[in-house]
């Protein structure tokens, strides 16, 4: 039984998303709860990872400091410099310890996102890899029957049920042959039926050759006819019920790419994916990941947001899956903004006093540095 992504995406977050639809039958706005939802029960551990990085931001300096000196002093007694590493980070707290709620989170954030790629949001594809052989290398094989992993598919509004693609006799062809792939689900009712069942849905099949066009042909219904021996991938493509379903300036949820196949830009995706791209950098002012004592992390981190938002133009997803992470991102930069005004705890505040005081110390210097080295102070006269 699966209890990774799979799990949590069917046996949680499905049933939230039924659950908001019925409340406000409206997938875009489904979308949009499910996420604040998933985003206020993590609430906890995303607020201890930002606290977390904002200690280590304000104690990282020293501890720096620290560790070079114990490293220094023990450099021959790995023994002890290991003891006295581990009261330091008992003191200062473990820099590694801020990705353990990220660690956490991440399986439910997965299971979200996945949620959203698929069914009602988006087409759902089967892809089959098969191999055409002369007639005479067909006598020796054994027909072994294939299944996919079933995928979880909306019938209906609220109503969805898994379902794969079956060839019961094999993936191995002999030339002339002709083969038939079966959408069911696990149980053995046929797609079409549940199809049948509601008729104002037309969630009919698409079927296409995607590899090796040349060597089959394939039907309407779904019929492949092998021509020539080879390789062949045959995909069947079960339509997402709410894919084309807007949500206030977004056109189709289901839609995926920031242009149109005649080169038509698509500016509702394009406002999603800027959007992105300035929630991730004023995400970034908030938490102080813009400042960097390492000039070449500082600049990675200020192209950061670019390469992110422009990976999207390149690598494209769901609308409604951008307008998750955007929803998400902003979510993520309010929670840094009200963390952010807490106080810091009382032996963490002393140290950034004790750095401010170490700073207007050394600015003080500089300046009485300065002002030694002039070769005059208005209002004196030079010495002859």
């Amino acid at each position: 039984m699966d209890f990774g992504i799979g799990f949590l995406s069917n046996n949680v977050m499905l049933p939230f998303l039924d659950f908001f639809y019925g409340i406000v039958p409206s997938y875009g706005l489904a979308i949009v709860a499910l996420t604040l939802a998933v985003r206020f029960a993590l609430y906890p551990l995303s607020a201890g990872q930002i606290r977390s990085m904002r200690k280590m931001k304000v104690v990282q300096p020293v501890m720096q400091q620290r560790q070079k000196e114990i490293q220094e002093r023990y450099k021959d007694d790995p023994a002890k410099q290991q003891e006295e590493m581990g009261k330091l980070y008992k003191e200062f707290g473990n820099p590694l310890a801020g990705c353990l709620p990220l660690v956490i989170q991440m399986p439910v954030l997965f299971a979200l996102f996945a949620t959203l790629r698929g069914s009602p949001f988006a087409d759902v594809n089967y892809p089959v890899n098969l191999q055409i052989l002369p007639r005479e290398q067909m006598e020796q094989v054994q027909p072994q029957a294939f299944a996919t992993p079933p995928q979880n598919i909306y019938i209906s509004d609220k109503v969805h049920e898994k379902i794969l693609a079956l060839l019961p006799g094999g993936t191995r062809l002999g030339v002339g042959d002709e083969v038939h792939v079966e959408l069911q689900t696990p149980q053995g009712t046929p797609f079409s039926e549940l199809n049948d069942r509601y008729p104002d849905v037309n969630l009919a099949p698409r079927w296409q050759i995607t590899q090796g066009t040349e060597r089959a042909e394939i039907a309407e219904d779904g019929t492949l006819i092998a021509k020539e021996p080879g390789d062949v991938t045959l995909q069947a493509t079960v339509p997402g019920l709410a894919a084309n379903k807007g949500f206030l300036f977004i056109q189709a949820l289901g839609r995926v790419g920031a242009w149109d196949p005649d080169g038509a830009i698509r500016w509702d995706i394009v406002a999603m994916i800027l959007a992105f791209g300035v929630s991730l950098y004023v995400n970034q002012l908030l938490s102080g990941s813009q400042q960097s004592a390492n000039p070449s992390q500082g600049a990675v981190n200020q192209i950061t947001p670019i390469i992110f938002s422009g990976m999207f133009f390149f690598f494209p997803l769901p609308a409604g899956v951008l307008m998750y992470m955007l929803i998400a991102n902003i979510f993520q930069t309010l929670q840094t903004y009200i963390l952010s005004r807490e106080p810091l705890p009382a032996e963490i505040q002393k140290l950034v006093d004790e750095q401010a005081t170490q700073e207007e110390k050394k600015d003080q210097s500089a300046k009485d540095k300065d002002r030694s080295t002039l070769p005059f102070e208005p209002g004196q006269r030079k010495k002859a």
